[in-house]
C-alpha cells in the first residue's frame, strides 16, 4: 500500500456498522486493509526522521484494526503472521543493552561486535555490569499486537548485583471487551490460565490512562529488561501511549534476557535446539532458580520474577557484577 493511501485509510471516517453489516468477507477485507496501512505507516515512520504524522495515528488505527479482529475471532486469526510483531531487537538495541549496564557507550560496544553474533559473548563480559533494571512480562491474547490485547502485566525493580532481592514488585489484570470474550473466554488460558472472571470489570490496558503513564514513567528512568524483550517491545508501541516516541528518542533502552541467555550460556549451543534451550524456564532450570518439579508460571510478575534471579544466577557464574 502507498503512503497517501495508508494516511487517507486512517484518517478516514470509521463507520464499523457498514462493516460488519457485510458478512465475514467484508470484515476479513477491512481487516487485510488496515493492516496493510499499519505496516505502510510504522515502515515510513521508522524510515522518516521527520514524517508527516505521529505515531499517535499509528496506535489509533491498530486499536480499530482490534475491533474488526474481535468481530472475525481470534480462532480464525491465532495462525496468522503479524507484520507488527518483532521476531528480535535490532544490533543497536542489544549494543545499547550492554553499554547501559556497563555504563560506557552503545557505540563502543558496537565497534566491538561488529554485527558478528558470536561476537556478544565477550562485550557482556568486558566490563562489570552495574545498575538498577525493571523487570517486566506481560500476558496476551495472542502474538498479534494489532489483533489482540494485554491481559496482565507485572513488573519488579532490582538491582544489578551479585546479593539483590527484587523489589517493588506489582501486577496488573487488565479487561477485555465483554463481546465476545465474555462468551467465548479468554483466548490462550491454557497457556496463562487467565479466566474471564480475573478480567471482568478491570479497565482495559488501552484505557487505562494512569497505568500507561506509571510505566512509561518507569521505563524512562530505569532500563526495561523481558525475557524475549522483541515481543514485550513490538507490544508497547501499540499499546503504551509514549512508548514508540520514547523509545526512537532514546529515552529507553531495553535488554532482551534470551539474548543474555544465548550470549553466555555455553549449553544452549550444545542442547537440542527443539528442547527450546533459551527458554525461561529451561534456563532457570539449568540455573537453579526453577527447582525440579516446578514450571513457569506465565503470569506477569511470577515470570519477571523468575527471569531477573535466573539472570542474576547466570552473572555471578561469570563473575559479572561489580564489586
Amino acid at each position: 500500500m502507498k503512503l497517501t493511501d495508508a494516511l487517507d485509510y486512517a484518517n478516514s471516517f470509521y463507520i464499523p456498522e457498514l462493516i460488519f453489516s457485510g458478512g465475514y468477507d467484508s470484515i476479513e477485507s477491512e481487516r487485510q486493509r488496515g493492516e496493510d496501512a499499519l505496516k505502510t505507516l510504522v515502515d515510513e515512520w521508522n524510515a522518516n526522521e521527520n514524517p508527516s504524522f505521529g505515531f499517535d495515528l499509528i496506535r489509533e488505527l491498530a486499536d480499530r484494526n482490534r475491533g474488526i479482529c474481535d468481530h472475525i475471532g481470534e480462532a480464525r486469526l491465532r495462525n496468522l503472521s503479524s507484520p507488527m510483531l518483532a521476531r528480535s531487537l535490532s544490533d543497536a538495541d542489544m549494543c545499547a543493552a550492554i553499554g547501559k549496564l556497563q555504563g560506557r557507550g552503545a557505540a563502543t560496544v558496537m565497534r566491538e561486535v561488529r554485527g558478528d553474533a558470536n561476537a556478544y559473548a565477550v562485550a557482556w563480559v568486558r566490563k562489570p555490569i552495574k545498575g538498577k533494571v525493571l523487570g517486566i512480562d506481560i500476558e496476551t491474547t495472542g502474538r498479534a499486537p494489532e489483533r489482540g490485547y494485554i491481559i496482565n502485566v507485572g513488573w519488579e525493580l532490582m538491582e544489578m548485583t551479585s546479593d539483590a532481592v527484587p523489589t517493588d514488585g506489582e501486577a496488573v489484570y487488565c479487561g477485555l471487551p465483554e463481546e465476545p470474550y465474555r462468551e467465548t473466554g479468554v483466548p490462550l488460558a491454557d497457556i496463562h490460565h487467565i479466566t474471564w472472571d480475573m478480567v471482568a470489570g478491570k479497565t482495559p490496558f488501552r484505557e487505562d490512562k494512569a497505568l500507561q503513564k506509571r510505566l512509561l514513567t518507569l521505563m524512562k528512568k530505569y532500563p526495561i529488561m523481558a525475557h524475549n524483550a522483541a515481543f514485550e517491545d513490538s507490544w508497547f508501541r501499540l499499546h503504551l501511549d509514549g512508548y514508540a516516541e520514547a523509545r526512537r528518542a532514546g529515552k529507553i533502552i531495553v535488554i532482551d534476557s534470551r539474548h543474555i541467555c544465548r550470549s553466555l550460556d555455553g549449553e544452549v549451543r550444545t542442547l537440542p535446539r527443539e528442547s527450546a534451550p533459551a527458554a525461561l524456564e529451561n534456563w532457570a532450570r539449568r540455573r537453579g532458580t526453577l527447582v525440579e518439579g516446578e514450571a513457569e508460571r506465565h503470569l506477569g510478575l511470577d515470570d519477571t520474577d523468575l527471569m531477573l534471579k535466573t539472570v542474576q544466577a547466570e552473572m555471578n557464574q561469570k563473575s559479572m557484577f561489580a564489586k
